[in-house]
């Protein structure tokens, strides 16, 4: 049995310990936002935030996640961050097919949130665990400079 809070609210799952997070989050608690890519932390469609750090949730046992906050995709607009992130990705049109985007929009709000104002270098780091086999990263990298330049503006942050 795990106790996992999630999104806010406390879950308990009856489930082996070593069951990875995102099996947890998609088939046993129907969240189905976190996207399967890969199985082995190399894709980034499995991003979910733990303790606000993005993590890959196809390699984290859910023991590991117990006791700690976890942030889906289906509330990461709860998140002032992440709901600019998630107005900006609508704005330019970053998805295309759109299956990895979770994931993009999972990193993206976390860079944000640690690096107020960052650079084409710092994005293309917090990003390049993030696959997007669609090649929108021209967008993904605008829009997190959009985010970025408003909540700069707006809040006077890293200034």
């Amino acid at each position: 049995m795990a106790s996992l809070t999630i999104n806010g609210k406390s879950q308990d799952v009856d489930v082996p310990d070593d069951m990875p997070l995102l099996w947890v989050i998609r088939d046993r608690l129907g969240m189905t936002g976190t996207k399967f890519g890969c199985g082995m932390a190399m894709c980034g469609a499995c991003t979910v935030h733990l303790d606000g750090q993005p993590i890959r949730s196809c390699i984290t046992p859910v023991v590991a996640a117990a006791g700690k906050s976890i942030t889906t995709i289906e509330a990461i607009g709860d998140d002032e961050v992440g709901k600019a992130v998630k107005a900006a990705w609508v704005e330019i049109g970053v998805p295309q097919c759109g299956y990895c985007q979770s994931g993009q929009i999972m990193s993206a709000t976390a860079l944000i949130k640690g690096n107020p104002k960052p650079t084409d270098e710092d994005i293309d780091a917090a990003m390049s665990g993030n696959i997007c086999r669609c090649g929108t990263y021209p967008r993904i990298r605008t829009a997190i400079k959009e985010v970025a330049m408003k909540r700069v503006a707006n809040t006077g942050a890293a200034k």
